[in-house]
């Protein structure tokens, strides 16, 4: 199982040096000092048409559930219309395109997301403390074929290096096509954990306080979960390091065990003028006062992170 480091930590790109083995490469590119240089390693990105299946495991509300099925919704180029009102979900996605400009592939490039299944599995068929294999299990139940399964743990599931070193993964497993002897027998999945009691300073940031650095005021969450809101935070930024780097020969920088992708190269940075402790310049909803960046469908607001621009070497942000 090919494992990547968390993606957001509260202050990984400063503080947690000692967790995150990329912080110090993060700084750098939020001060601009020494802008990176991404390596496309000549892997295979995901391309055409991809599912993203959702496993749920453990307790969800359907409100909860309905925050991150609208998320991935709100993904698709069909989208932008439906969101209404600018910036949007779909608009920061579109960003991950110009890393598949790059390749400069005679193929089709063209990425698109959608919601796929969802599967549910409330009785806790393997408990609440989940090595990283079961998770691979877990990921499995989705479908294999084009897809993305991604693994949602409730708030009492423990897994394996949740809170001490990752708030969320993304990787590749074989899949039940090998059998078959299919071209391609490999399938991409992620899993976010919900943070709400166990870590929230650690991976619910900026809508709650900060374990460590600066202690400012928590943003108010945009759809009133912090738990849910920061694993979309989290979610957000695995997709677009899944999509670039889905079999850990894509785009990405520094070693392949705990690499800086298109998500993570970018962590505490949501709006400009970000600095440590600070999320950056966002936009407030003026009736509840939550703090966003972009807009979905359904009329649902969402804080996305920045996503590194191979084009400028450097953080983008949606505002």
């Amino acid at each position: 199982m090919a494992s990547f480091n968390f993606t957001h930590f509260v202050m990984t790109f400063l503080l947690l040096v000692s967790i995150v083995h990329f912080t110090s490469a993060a700084r750098r590119l939020t001060e601009q000092d020494q802008p990176l240089l991404f390596k496309y390693h000549n892997g295979h990105l995901l391309t055409g048409k991809i599912s993203i299946n959702l496993i749920w495991y453990g307790n969800f509300k359907p409100s909860q559930r309905a925050i991150v099925s609208d998320f991935i919704t709100s993904l698709s180029p069909s989208a932008e219309s439906v969101a209404k009102n600018q910036p949007s979900v779909s608009k920061w996605w579109k960003a991950t395109e110009k890393y598949y400009h790059l390749t400069h592939s005679k193929k089709s490039s063209d990425l698109e997301l959608f919601l796929g299944t969802q599967i549910s599995d409330e009785s806790y068929s393997l408990g609440k403390s989940l090595s990283n294999k079961q998770i691979v299990e877990l990921a499995s139940k989705g479908g294999q074929k084009d897809a993305i399964n991604v693994v949602l743990t409730s708030a009492d599931v423990a897994v394996d290096g949740f809170c001490s070193s990752r708030c969320g993964t993304h990787g590749s497993s074989v899949s039940a096509q090998k059998m078959m002897n299919a071209k391609d027998s490999r399938f991409a999945y992620i899993w976010v954990g919900n943070s709400e009691t166990q870590c929230p300073g650690q991976c619910a940031w900026p809508f709650h306080q900060p374990i460590y650095g600066p202690q400012g005021s928590p943003l108010v969450a945009p759809n009133n979960d912090v738990g849910i809101d920061g694993m979309v935070i989290n979610l957000a930024s695995l997709l677009a390091g899944t999509a670039t780097n889905p079999f850990g020969n894509g785009y990405f920088q520094g070693p392949k065990e705990a690499p800086l992708e298109a998500g993570s190269a970018c962590n505490g940075v949501y709006g400009k003028g970000a600095y440590p402790g600070y999320a950056g310049d966002l936009l407030v909803d003026s009736t509840s006062g939550a703090s966003y960046n972009a807009h979905g469908v359904n009329g649902r607001k969402y804080l996305v992170p920045a996503l590194f621009d191979p084009s400028t070497s450097a953080c983008s942000t949606l505002v």
